[in-house]
Parts: structure tokens; C-alpha cells; sequence
């Protein structure tokens, strides 16, 4: 498997655990807001789409302008630790909602081919550590590690699902 078709591998894998926590929610559980602080499933849900939609156009952009870069790899991990908060960028902030979970599932799916197309206009994973693009929170961070990190910002927020969803 190269790395191309690991991080594919790894989208997948993230993404089947979010439907397993999203799938059988009711519209009720989806909206409800649990403190005022957090945001609701369907809210976080929302964020994800966003986000995976803005990640896929900075690649690609990334990817069409085409400038190497010797940027340095970014410690992303600490978005897998829920001690370390975040706010997000005004343009990943989500909709108040409500939310339907059938809509909202087929916005996920829409922007995970979308995602995937641009993937697949890499044949080499090198392409995608040689060239960067800024992220809000990191900096000039290489077109791999966006990847990386949108996959491990989804498995935060499906751990956040969870929470949430102890808390029912």
C-alpha cells in the first residue's frame, strides 16, 4: 500500500467510525445542545463537512500552484489532545442549524468525493511533501500533513461525539 492509499485507508476508516456514531441518531439528538459552551452534534457534524471542503480546496490549491517548499513538519498531533482548545476559523464555524442527519450525511459524502478527487491527481506521495500551503493554526504546513490532519481532526470531533452522546 503506498502512502497515497494509506491516507485514503485512514480517511475511510475515520469516516465509517463517524457514521457509526451518527447513523441511528434522531433528529432531536442531533440538535440538541447539551450546555451552551459546546456545540451540538449536528453543529459539529456541520463543521466537519466545512472543513473537510476547505482542507480539499487548500490542497488543491496547494497543488496548482505548484511551489516547493522546505517547510518544516508541523507537530499536528496536539489536535488529537481534548486539553488543548481550539477556536475555529470564522469560514469552519458551523450553521445554527437544525440539521437533518440525511442531508448532512449526503453533504459529508459530497465533499469526501471531492476530497478524493484531488487525491487522486497525486501519483506521488513525495508531490505532497514537497509542496505546503498556510493553515490558520500551524503555519505553511505541507500538503501531506493536511491529509494527515483531517483525518485526525474528524477522529477529535467523533470523540467529542461521543461525550456528547454519554451524556443522553
Amino acid at each position: 500500500m503506498n502512502q497515497v492509499q494509506s491516507f485514503e485507508q485512514a480517511l475511510l476508516t475515520t469516516r465509517e467510525q463517524l457514521w457509526h456514531e451518527i447513523s441511528s441518531l434522531k433528529e432531536e439528538e442531533l440538535n440538541r445542545v447539551v450546555n451552551e459552551s459546546t456545540w451540538s452534534i449536528g453543529q459539529i457534524v456541520n463543521h466537519l463537512w466545512k472543513t473537510e471542503t476547505l482542507f480539499s480546496k487548500a490542497i488543491l490549491y496547494g497543488l496548482k500552484r505548484n511551489a516547493l517548499s522546505n517547510t518544516e513538519r508541523k507537530p499536528i498531533e496536539v489536535v488529537l489532545d481534548p486539553s488543548v482548545k481550539y477556536q475555529a476559523p470564522a469560514v469552519a464555524e458551523p450553521d445554527v442549524g437544525p440539521f437533518e442527519l440525511a442531508p448532512i450525511i449526503q453533504l459529508l459524502g459530497d465533499s469526501r468525493v471531492q476530497l478524493l478527487k484531488v487525491l487522486g491527481k497525486v501519483d506521488d506521495i513525495a508531490i505532497l511533501k514537497g509542496l505546503a500551503f498556510h493553515h490558520p493554526r500551524f503555519g505553511d504546513l505541507p500538503l501531506d500533513q493536511w491529509v494527515e490532519l483531517l483525518y485526525m481532526h474528524e477522529q477529535r470531533h467523533i470523540e467529542q461525539i461521543k461525550g456528547i452522546k454519554a451524556l443522553y
